[in-house]
């Protein structure tokens, strides 16, 4: 997807508030190999190797328009790699801690790829994933429905993204039975304040509506994005607004 660093850090304190939250359910250890799966521009890939002391941390994102962005945050210890998440999980390699920060949603069939992502842990080593779970909310409900009318329905081929999260109960259900322990997970509503309806469509602009702009013919895109946040000002045309954004962070130890 054509992701834009640019758009995506206008809310960068808004969007690292649940990174710091899934880092602190990690136990520290000195000398852990980690791997970071989605780690965008490799901003916060840094800040978890800062707080893991002597740690090995492998950077994995599919954007190279992100990944032009990490050579500011590298280290020694760390690498960036351009590579698929399912890629990555096909693979062999484990490590001892594997870290995922609001990546793993836009990735289908979480019930054959969770079991497929805690097999990259190592025996004793710690599965840390934060994922947003606002999918129904009347920001994403919107794009669906324009999705769905004319002429973008068409121009789409009738296609138009549904969420492949999960209910928490069955990502506790998926730990369990991988034989996780010290589980934890649990749904928390980070509350942002935004400064108006443009304000609200820019967010979503930086993640929900990538892969329909990646798949608009150009002359499209900007009608889609005029009646989207047309749209939005209607649903909520008063100043500020309060955003209060779902996501479910869950960790264990295998």
């Amino acid at each position: 997807m054509p992701w834009n660093p640019a758009v995506y850090n206008q809310f960068k304190e808004e969007r690292f508030a649940p990174f710091y939250d899934l880092l602190a359910l990690i136990k520290v250890q000195p000398g852990l190999s980690v791997i970071d799966l989605g780690c965008g521009t490799g901003e916060l890939t840094r800040k978890l190797a800062e707080a893991l002391p002597r740690s090995i941390v492998t950077g994995v994102d599919s954007s190279a328009q992100m990944l032009e962005e990490s050579a500011k945050y590298t280290r020694p210890g760390m690498e960036f790699i351009r590579q698929d998440i399912e890629e990555t999980i096909e693979g062999d390699k484990k490590w001892d801690v594997v870290f995922s920060n609001a990546a793993l949603q836009w990735i289908e069939g979480h019930k054959s790829l969770f079991p497929a992502a805690i097999s990259l842990v190592k025996p004793g080593g710690q599965f840390a994933v934060q994922i947003p779970s606002n999918h129904d909310h009347a920001t994403h409900r919107l794009i669906r429905s324009i999705a769905a009318s004319e002429p973008f329905k068409t121009a789409l081929g009738g296609w138009n993204r549904q969420s492949p999260v999960l209910h928490m109960e069955e990502y506790a259900q998926i730990l369990f039975e991988q034989g996780g322990r010290n589980i934890t997970i649990f749904e928390k509503a980070y509350p942002h304040v935004l400064a108006d309806a443009s304000a609200l469509s820019c967010w979503t602009q930086g993640t929900a509506l990538v892969p329909y702009m990646e798949r608009l013919p150009e002359e499209l895109k900007s009608k889609f994005l005029q009646e989207y946040e047309t749209q939005v000002k209607n649903i909520f045309p008063g100043a500020p607004i309060f955003y209060p954004f779902k996501r479910i962070l869950m960790y264990a130890v295998f």
